[in-house]
This record gives C-alpha cells, structure tokens and sequence, in this order.
C-alpha cells in the first residue's frame, strides 16, 4: 500500500504508568493482539503506546492519573526502526521528591524535545477506545481538534495555519476585553480583523480540502462495516465569506455581540465536523452501535488518506473494537489491518479477533500488571 520506508514500534517499556510498575510489551511487523480478562491492563498498554509517541494521553489531560498509585513518577520508552534506523522516544512525568510540582521531560534519541509531534522519526498513530465516542457525540470543539490534528498529519507544513489562526485570535479578543472594560479603543481593531480574516480563511480552506479527501473513504469503510444508511462526513464553516474584506464585514456585523461577551464569536473556532446518518447528525439520534461504527470508519478513513498523501500508514491502537462486530465485520476488518501497517487490538477474547491464532501473529497476554509475549512476527 505504501512505499515509503517504514516507520515501526518495536517495543514500549513502562515504569510506573497506571497499573504497571515495570513492563515491556515487543511489538510484530504487522498485527499484535492483547488479550486478558477485564482489568488486567489492556487499555493501559494502548495508552503507554499511544502517550510514548505523542507526548499525551488519548484518555485524560490530568497526566498525574497515569502515574502509579503509590509512585511519585512514571517513564514511557517507545523504541522504533524507520528503514535500517533505530530511534528511542521517551516521555517522563512526574516528581522526584513529595512536595515538588511535577514535572515533564520529553526527549528523542536522547535530546531533549518540546514536543514529540515534531520529531521526524515518530509515527503517525490512529486510537479507538471506547472513550473516544466523546469524538462522535461530544461536542464540537472535539471534532474540530481532530480535524485539525489529521490535518497537520496529511500535511504538516499546514500545521501553523491553526497556530496563526489561535494566536491572531487571542490577540482580538484580549482588545475586545479591554474595550469591553472602557481601557482600549477601536483604533487597531480594523488591523486585527483583517490579520483574523486572513488567518481564518487560510485555515478553513485547509480543513475543507482535508474533509474533501475523507469523505469517500469514510462512506466506503462505512459501508464495509454494515452502517444503516447513507453516511456522510461534511464540514460545516461559520462563515460564508469568499474573501478578507467579506470576512471583516461578518466580523464588524457581529461586534456588538462580540464587545457584549468580551470575546470574538464567530470563526472557525466555532466551526462543526459533522458526522451524519440519512442526513441527521449521529452525535444527537445514533444509537451507541452506530456511534462506535462510525468512530470506526473515520479513522480507517484517515489511514486511508494517509496511505495515499504521505505514503505513511499509522499505528492504529484498537481497545474493545471486535467485540459489537459481527463475524462477518470481524473479518472485514482484520482483512483491512493485514492490508499493511502495525495494529495492535486489546480484547478480552482471541476467538474475536480472526487469524490471531496465525503464526505471524504476536499475541501478548496481559495478567496483574505483566506481559507475557507469546510471539513476535518475522
């Protein structure tokens, strides 16, 4: 599928992360299946994986949760080969000492970086968890962050259009406040809401052409997966303008209501990916089956055009995905998985997953906080 040189995970020690005091999970080529009983810390090993690589946790933004109870500081190393190189990426968090404020260090092959995202060397990673169908019925600021992170994933030079978007946006609404309390005039407003303008058409026409290249692959996975209907994914801007001078007239239109909350309402920060089921939005009249399908067929929708613009295909982390498929989807998307790429799917049941039994399988079995590898494919 991809030609590129590939880019895998090798293994993810852990010391101190949730239930793991010291452990390390050895990753094959192609699909590794974890499987235990409820509890025994499956979902904690996809969230070391997906934490080591990014620099965050796919489950909570309070990182002291992920720290061991009992432990003052966790260390997550993820080991990776890109074509005949090695690298190493590791994230710690926590304190050395009671009392102290915790603190983070992450670094790649043994320097120190501010983020991981922008280490070269590290893989794209896709996660469904069964916490993440806040993505498809939370509300919309998810969808947008989303949006906006497999944006910069398809084409990281877009990355800053957001940045510049938040940052032109801070400085338009600290002026709001400050004439809203009667310390500032409008007389630098006009240069801000055109520097605003020109940051949020920039950045909606990056989302809009990323939403363009997603729609027909999440139809087709969709449908593989035996969703009811026609789906559909749409993006759904605030604003309507074709150009700078349009955009700054919806923004002077919209002052007053701006000045009367201190904060600027209208942009692309209130912008809607919409997921959709015969028209209707699935976030307010899909059933929880239809929410986790269609979680589902957004991120092979994602790996999809990732295979095609960056010739990369993600590591995709699978929490308790087989287990509302029926055998006919199970296989579908196990067929879907060998298509190329590293998976890694947590279940509570082999017999879920079609072909773990296959010898170029790695089966790692988890029990009271240790791994035990069963086998490591050629």
């Amino acid at each position: 599928m991809v030609d590129a040189p590939e880019v895998l995970v090798l293994s993810a020690q852990m010391r101190d992360f949730r239930t793991y005091e010291r452990a390390e999970a050895g990753l094959g080529r192609g699909l590794t299946v974890v499987y235990g009983p409820n509890g025994a810390g499956k979902s904690n090993l996809l969230e070391a994986l997906y934490y080591g690589c990014t620099g965050r946790s796919p489950r909570t933004r309070n990182e002291r949760e992920l720290v061991r109870f009992g432990a003052g500081a966790l260390r997550v190393v993820v080991r990776l080969r890109e074509g005949p190189h090695e690298h190493q990426l590791s994230v710690g968090f926590g304190t050395l000492a009671p009392g102290e404020q915790p603190v983070k260090r992450m670094s790649a092959d043994g320097a120190s970086v501010e983020r991981l995202l922008d280490v070269e060397a590290r893989p794209l990673v896709s996660v469904f968890l069964p916490d993440r169908l806040e993505l498809i019925k939370g509300p919309p600021a998810a969808r947008r962050g989303h949006l906006d992170q497999v944006l910069a994933a398809i084409w990281p030079a877009r990355a800053d259009a957001r940045k510049r978007y938040s940052r032109v946006l801070a400085q338009r609404n600290a002026l709001l406040a400050r004439m809203r309390a009667g310390r500032a005039s409008d007389a630098t407003l006009a240069t801000w809401d055109r520097e605003l303008a020109s940051a949020a058409l920039e950045l909606r026409e990056h989302r809009a052409a990323a939403v363009q290249l997603l729609a027909p692959p999440f139809v087709h996975h969709a449908v593989q997966l035996g969703c009811h209907g026609e789906l559909a994914v749409e993006y759904r801007p605030r604003s309507r303008a074709l150009d700078v001078d349009q955009y700054v007239s919806e923004l002077r239109e919209r002052l007053p209501g701006d000045l009367e909350r201190g904060f600027t309402g209208h942009g692309p920060h209130r912008d809607e990916l919409a997921i959709l089921g015969d028209g209707r939005e699935l976030r307010v009249y899909g059933s929880q089956g239809e929410q986790r399908l269609a979680l589902l067929a957004l991120l092979l929708a994602e790996r999809t055009v990732l295979a095609a613009e960056r010739r990369r295909l993600p590591l995709m982390l699978l929490d308790d995905v087989m287990s509302e498929l029926d055998a006919e989807r199970r296989e579908l998307l196990a067929r879907e998985l060998r298509s190329g790429g590293q998976s890694i799917i947590a279940t509570t049941d082999l017999a879920h997953v079609p072909g773990a039994g296959d010898a170029s399988v790695t089966r790692l079995r988890v029990s009271n906080g240790a791994i035990l590898q069963e086998a490591i494919a050629a």
